[in-house]
């Protein structure tokens, strides 16, 4: 029975192992993308069952350790270890995810993404990966042209550029009807934006229009010139070019007369605030002098104040005199009025004696002459 048991177990774990056995897809060609769009790398398990509970796993091959592109794992993205350039670019389905779908979208392509990536898929139980070519390119400026001179034969020399292309591109000259005409120069150089490119070609008279055409894969851009419109007298152009040296004089002297009325018109402002500045130094002299005039009589008067509180205070000191004589002289009038009345009571005695009546009134005489000297004294 136990053996049984066994014998089921084992046979149950080797179905349940076979039945979660995948194949991780990718595509078959490589991916093309236009730098700063979008691009999709696809990526899928046949079956197509869900990935939900698996771990997806993009790393670039052609980078330093296959440094990590983007991290799906335990229901939700981890990527605290994605490298740089990817950060905020890159992004997984997670619908897609549940009918077997890991196709990664990465955002604003650039020219540095080009390479092989690696499309990792693991369940509890099993594992694959599969492989995605991208290459890129870039798109760019549109080609111009221009006149880079003539010769006396009426042979008119062309150069052709554009920049900004990824990878190389190709550039050919073609005339009206279509055909390739060789360029004379090929310059091709490299730079952060991509390749720049620039040829040269000399066409006669006769070619109507010389077309330039830049290629790469899948994209082309043309530019047209038309020769018939371009003069090949040199006397013209040498009128002309004399022309543009008028002009060119005209302009220099017009530029020199401005800037000459513009120094004079510095000149005379600044002469104007240098005398104006004379005016105001004259100015502020004026008010230190009215300033330190007016010092002055404030001085005078403080010292007229102080005399004339001295006069007052000496007026006052004289008045405290007087009044203290005139009191004294009161005091003494006060002492001659008592003695008079003790002589009044004294003659109101002898009233009655006949043989005093003439020294009486000779007393009374002197008394009046008394209170007339003491009134004006008072007086």
């Amino acid at each position: 029975m136990k053996f049984i048991c066994l014998t089921l177990l084992i046979i149950s774990g080797i179905t349940d192992s076979r039945s979660e056995r995948y194949d991780v897809v990718g595509p078959v060609d490589s991916v093309f993308a236009v730098a700063g769009e979008d691009v999709i790398l696809p990526c899928s398990v046949k079956p197509n069952i869900s990935v939900v509970d698996m771990t997806v796993r993009w790393s670039g091959l052609d980078l330093k350790d296959s440094q990590l592109v983007h991290l799906y794992e335990d229901h939700g993205d981890r990527n605290t270890k994605q490298i740089e350039s990817y950060r905020g670019r890159t992004e997984l389905n997670h619908q897609e995810l549940q009918r077997g779908d890991a196709s990664l979208k990465l955002s604003s392509v650039r020219v540095s993404d080009e390479g092989r990536y690696k499309c990792f898929i693991q369940s509890k139980s099993w594992y694959d990966d599969a492989t995605v070519d991208v290459s890129v390119e870039a798109v760019g400026r549109p080609p111009v042209i221009t006149v880079d001179g003539f010769d006396h034969s009426e042979r008119l020399h062309l150069q052709c550029e554009s920049e900004g292309w990824y990878p190389e591109p190709v550039l050919e000259w073609l005339n009206s009807e279509g055909v390739s005409l060789s360029s004379e120069t090929t310059q091709m150089q490299r730079n952060t934006d991509g390749f720049s490119v620039k040829h040269t070609i000399t066409v006669h008279h006769r070619d109507d229009k010389i077309h330039c055409r830049v290629k790469l894969r899948h994209h082309t851009l043309e530019t047209l010139i038309v020769t018939s419109s371009i003069s090949f007298n040199p006397w013209r152009t040498t009128i002309i070019l004399n022309l543009i040296a008028v002009a060119l004089i005209v302009i220099a002297g017009i530029l020199l007369a401005a800037f000459v009325r513009k120094n004079r018109e510095h000149d005379e402002l600044q002469n104007e605030n240098r005398r104006k500045k004379q005016e105001h130094d004259q100015l502020q002299t004026e008010t230190c002098r009215i300033q330190q005039e007016y010092d002055q009589l404030q001085e005078e008067k403080n010292r007229k104040q102080q005399e004339l509180d001295h006069l007052q205070e000496e007026k006052n000191r004289k008045q405290q005199e007087l009044d203290r004589l005139l009191e004294n002289r009161k005091q003494e009038f006060s002492s001659e009025d008592d003695q008079e009345q003790i002589v009044k009571s004294g003659m109101q005695r002898e009233h009655d004696q006949p043989q005093n009546v003439k020294e009486t009134k000779g007393k009374q005489g002197n008394q009046q002459s008394k209170k007339e000297d003491k009134k004006c004294l008072l007086q």
